[in-house]
């Protein structure tokens, strides 16, 4: 079946009436974990929203003010996934997200016209590419391509859309009919149904394609080829934006290079070198600061090896440590058997904690510690080292050690 939206990709909204409508269960990223959720697939008459395929994402937009979340191609059928049901039989309205489609359509006319300039000029197919949601990236059959051929096909394209050049689709009702073998095209799913759509853009390229399209190359606006890429399979990725992304990025381009200029005090041509600049120096006091805090680490153990009235326990806490900090505290002190227990990072943004001795006491005490510290860790024979998300218990966790030493004393660490 061919959708209204593959012959008219301009229409935003189209009257329709439901064939099916049957309850559902589809897999969805909620909040960066994959979900179950329960809706229902409605299939309609016809559609004027896309349903995935050709590599462009589907549509979003509603069926009677009802969100539309996922459409997908079964056979001769777009299956639409809704959260309500919807009675067959009945007429609905359909609206769609007019800014997703029309950046989907300026993307893929774009990767088509890139792809026949770089075929006709070079004889680079295109093997795959990607849409995405920022970048656009197309998959060539060459092992190079050079800055100064980039420069050749982006010079070509923008020509090309500079000279308002027609785009429009043609339909052939028999999937098997040989015309279509001398198209250009990645081929046919292999449960294609129904008549086989063709792009044609005039004088330029003739391609197998199910996806929508501008009616004019003119629409596409600009194109911008960023770099090209060592892909998979001694291929290169070829990556690009067109249209409204692109003028989103350079607006976006301009916005952080405003702000790295007040940052870096300094012109936007000169915002690589003082960068370069201040990350070599903030290196510099990296290393600075890290050998102090080792020193400072060897200088509390010396403390606490003068103090008259030492403790069998060590306990410290520091807010700027690190994980060198821990390691020369612990080298320092030597003793295998002392327990130590030692925390760095802040009270709020949590940290990384040490239980060190015996391995008794590791055994025992670890998991205790940081159940108590609310983190994550490991013991390896006479350390157990975590991350605490709640590093303000650390006075409870000394508590409970020195319980279990039978130390009743707190003292400040």
């Amino acid at each position: 079946m061919t959708f209204m939206c593959q012959k008219d990709s301009y229409l935003k909204e189209f009257l329709t009436k439901v064939k099916s409508c049957h309850p559902a269960c589809d897999d969805f990223v909620v909040e960066g974990k994959k979900t179950k959720v329960q809706g229902y697939e409605i299939i309609l008459e016809d559609s004027i929203l896309f349903p995935e395929g050709g590599g462009q994402p589907d549509d979003r937009g509603t069926i009677n003010d009802i969100p539309v979340l996922k459409i997908s191609r079964v056979g001769a059928e777009a299956v639409h996934f809704i959260s309500s049901d919807i009675l067959a039989g009945t007429e609905v309205y359909l609206k769609l997200d007019w800014n997703r489609r029309f950046d989907h359509m300026q993307q893929h006319t774009a990767q088509h016209l890139i792809t026949a300039i770089t075929d006709k000029k070079y004889g680079y197919q295109t093997t795959s590419w990607s849409l995405g949601t920022d970048i656009v990236t197309i998959e060539l059959e060459t092992t190079s391509l050079t800055l100064d051929q980039m420069l050749d096909i982006e010079k070509s394209a923008n020509e090309k859309i500079r000279e308002n050049i027609s785009v429009r689709p043609t339909f052939y009702s028999d999937k098997n009919d040989p015309e279509l073998k001398k198209f250009r095209g990645l081929g046919l799913p292999a449960d294609h149904v129904g008549s086989v759509r063709v792009l044609y853009i005039e004088g330029i390229d003739e391609a197998l394609c199910c996806g929508t399209h501008v009616s004019n190359l003119s629409h596409i606006q600009a194109i911008k080829l960023l770099c090209a890429e060592k892909g998979k399979k001694n291929k290169i990725n070829l990556s690009f934006l067109a249209g409204g992304r692109l003028l989103k990025y350079a607006g976006d381009s301009f916005t952080r290079e405003r702000t790295l200029t007040g940052i870096l005090k300094g012109p936007s041509d000169k915002h690589c070198d003082l960068a370069e600049k201040a990350v070599k120096g903030l290196k510099n006091m990296q290393k600075t600061c890290n050998l102090q805090l080792r020193e400072l680490a060897t200088m509390e153990v010396a403390l606490y090896k003068q103090s008259p009235n030492r403790e069998n326990i060590f306990v410290k806490h520091r807010k700027d440590g690190d994980n060198d900090y821990i390691s020369v505290l612990i080298s320092e002190l030597g003793d295998n058997t002392l327990p130590k227990l030692i925390t760095v990072g802040d009270d709020k943004d949590g940290g990384m904690f040490v239980l060190a001795g015996s391995e008794i006491l590791v055994k025992e005490m670890g998991s205790r510690l940081c159940d108590i510290f609310e983190g994550k860790g490991a013991a390896n024979k006479e350390t157990f080292r975590g991350k605490a998300t709640k590093l303000a218990n650390r006075v409870k966790a000394e508590k409970l050690l020195r319980e279990y030493l039978g130390l009743n004393q707190e003292k400040e660490s």
